[in-house]
């Protein structure tokens, strides 16, 4: 069964961020990444705190986007794109139980050396085009599939994913659909509806 990981977008959320996502865990969200690219460290920690006894009352684990040492301070997982930083490190420092997510774009050969170094999941995208990241490289289907045929890890896809799109992806054996927009986009008041909606895409 495919799950839905949801990312944070700051400005998608702003002023709302614990309502949005706990609509999404209502509905049954499975993994959070905490993602905030500003340079506010006592916000972004506050946040991120917030977030964390948030998804512990759901059961559900809190990943933090590409920063190392607030994963570290709050004891939760961390998701590195190609440039982020080490994932060995990573997973010397966070420990054997944390989950540490890795992008691998568009390729085998990424994820093959973030599985050797200790990965949780592996990360393909984007599938569409983006409005997180319009420049982003295409991934191919295929990529997905040989994925799973590979490496004995969750593959996870992410790129302007939608309910209108998400199927191909799920058929190609996707663990996860990473979406941002096409939830968290939309009134609080409809995200857990949302939520759902892709729960019940995936086991039609």
């Amino acid at each position: 069964m495919t799950q839905l990981y949801l990312i944070t977008d700051s400005q998608l959320l702003a002023g709302r961020l614990l309502p949005a996502v706990e609509q999404a865990l209502i509905g049954g969200a499975k993994l959070i990444q905490y993602r905030d690219k500003s340079t506010n460290t006592s916000k972004r920690l506050h946040e991120a705190q917030q977030l964390k006894a948030l998804c512990q009352r759901y059961n559900v684990p809190l990943i933090i986007n590409d920063d190392l040492e607030l994963a570290a301070q709050l004891g939760v997982g961390v998701h590195f794109g190609q440039q982020d930083g080490s994932i060995a490190l990573a997973r010397q420092r966070l420990g054997q139980d944390a989950i540490i997510g890795a992008t691998c774009h568009n390729s085998l050969e990424f994820a093959k050396q973030a599985a050797t170094q200790g990965a949780s999941y592996l990360a393909f995208g984007a599938f569409y085009p983006s409005s997180t990241k319009p420049l982003a490289q295409l991934a191919q289907l295929d990529t997905l599939t040989q994925a799973k045929q590979l490496f004995s890890l969750p593959v996870v896809a992410i790129g302007g994913i939608t309910l209108d799109n998400a199927m191909p992806l799920i058929d190609a054996g996707a663990n996860y659909v990473a979406v941002i927009s096409d939830i968290f986009a939309l009134p609080t008041e409809n995200i857990c509806y949302r939520t759902k909606a892709y729960y019940l895409l995936s086991n039609r």
